[in-house]
């Protein structure tokens, strides 16, 4: 497990009005004065993050006129925890991106099958200019209706791997990837 670090208030430099700063950086950041405010009474303004993170976060405290410094925080259960809720919201993120890619080649695949039903009309037209020979026979121009098959068996794919994974949050002892 990686470490992680915390930026934390230490002052204002010699030249900077704290009210200004204050209300700089709330501006910047897009949070009420009032956080920031508790930020320079010792609360957290950002999370816990890695090393490079913390120094560009101090970079950007230090051009509106903060001193801060960087201190690593110890690791706790609840790190642990906020690890395996990470890895969750990667997991569903993974297939929240995997089903609009899904979602996407079926509607490229129908596309392409439209396509060439489509063309496959025209050249039979362009053939076939006579139906007089058509005439005498029973033919019926019902179309095939489309095979769903592809879908459903994606989509059962997907909801067992949608089982897998609540499985593997339930029991996360029990399952190990």
């Amino acid at each position: 497990m990686s470490e992680q670090y915390r930026v934390t208030f230490v002052g204002f430099d010699a030249d900077t009005d704290g009210q200004n700063a204050i209300e700089r950086l709330a501006t910047k950041l897009g949070v009420s004065q009032q956080k920031v405010e508790a930020f320079t009474q010792g609360k957290a303004l950002f999370g816990n993050t890695d090393k490079s993170k913390c120094l560009k976060q101090a970079k950007l405290l230090a051009i509106y006129g903060f001193q801060s410094k960087i201190q690593e925080v110890q690791s706790a259960p609840s790190n642990m925890n906020n690890a395996a809720n990470e890895r969750v919201f990667e997991a569903l993120d993974y297939i929240t991106s995997s089903l609009i890619r899904i979602e996407e080649k079926l509607d490229e695949l129908e596309q392409r099958i439209d396509g060439q039903e489509k063309g496959d009309g025209e050249k039979e037209d362009e053939q076939w200019q006579n139906d007089d020979l058509f005439d005498e026979l029973d033919l019926d121009t019902e179309p095939k209706p489309k095979s769903k098959k592809l879908l459903y068996v994606l989509l059962s794919i997907l909801f067992v791997l949608l089982i897998l994974l609540g499985f593997s949050l339930a029991f996360p002892e029990m399952v190990q990837f």
